[in-house]
């Protein structure tokens, strides 16, 4: 969907929860000396402008992270994620937020690699840019990622996270997350995937979780984070949730501490909630 640009969305809440989520992923991936993937489906421009552009319009992200950035309260497990927002804006002025790649371009160790995907030929140019530095230790392709991930799974070192974070705004990425993920799982069964997905009134929204569920997988979580009612119109997004395959043992715990703060800060009215369930092995 070539109209769709992550930057009118950056920051919000959904970000917070996918964000915060994915770095705790690859902080546990990070534990073993043995070098990771991280694969990214629909990577965007990796870094947002929250002063101008897109991002300005709605400001969602005043209803998301800037309600948590500068708070003396925040839970141990936020303050990694909440250390790579920092590190890229000044003490006093949250002037740019990072994307998915940003995110994990800071956890990256030496043998690291990361391999992006953006079909939006004008974000896949920024994308370029802004990790320019990085050299080998990534590539960028201009292609559809439910795709193009077929031809780096399995990955060389047999360990990867890979995150699957489509906009939802054609009907189909729906039923394609599911076949594209059905795929991965035979190439690469013992990966982390963890998919994104927005909570809407829409049929489709509210059964994408069971279909993930009825995939062929033993291990997994789902957390969702609700930051208020829906809407009686049954327009808009009213929360978000992340589905994860092969999670780490420990990451329910992680939730059940950090998920009630989130409630407490991001809720906008008397809806706000989060559920977790998980099966792990």
């Amino acid at each position: 969907m070539l109209s769709y640009r992550h930057a009118f969305h950056a920051g919000n809440h959904a970000d917070v929860l996918k964000h915060f989520i994915l770095v705790q992923l690859l902080e546990y991936y990070g534990q073993k000396d043995k070098p990771y993937w991280y694969i990214d489906t629909h990577a965007g421009a990796g870094c947002y402008s929250l002063l101008d552009g897109f991002s300005r319009k709605n400001a969602e992200h005043e209803e998301g992270i800037a309600r948590l950035l500068g708070r003396k309260d925040v839970p141990s497990e936020l303050k990694s994620y909440l250390r790579v927002v920092r590190e890229l804006n000044s003490p006093d002025k949250l002037r740019l937020y990072p994307g998915s790649p940003r995110c994990a371009a800071a956890l990256l160790r030496e043998d690291d690699r990361m391999r992006l995907f953006e079909l939006h030929p004008t974000d896949k140019k920024l994308l370029a840019e802004n990790f320019a530095e990085l050299g080998n230790k990534v590539l960028i392709q201009e292609q559809d990622g439910f795709t193009g991930i077929n031809a780096f799974l399995p990955p060389p070192p047999r360990r990867a996270v890979v995150l699957i974070d489509p906009p939802y705004e054609v009907k189909t990425d729906y039923r394609t997350v599911i076949t594209s993920l059905k795929e991965c799982l035979r190439r690469f069964p013992s990966g982390t995937y963890a998919v994104w997905y927005p909570c809407l009134h829409s049929m489709q929204s509210r059964e994408l979780p069971d279909k993930l569920r009825r995939l062929p997988i033993d291990s997994w979580l789902d957390v969702r984070l609700d930051v208020k009612s829906p809407a009686e119109d049954g327009y808009g997004m009213h929360g978000s949730g992340m589905f994860i395959v092969n999670p780490p043992w420990n990451l329910p715990a992680t939730l059940q501490k950090v998920m009630p703060y989130l409630v407490q800060h991001l809720g906008l009215d008397e809806g706000a909630s989060f559920k977790l369930e998980s099966k792990i092995k």
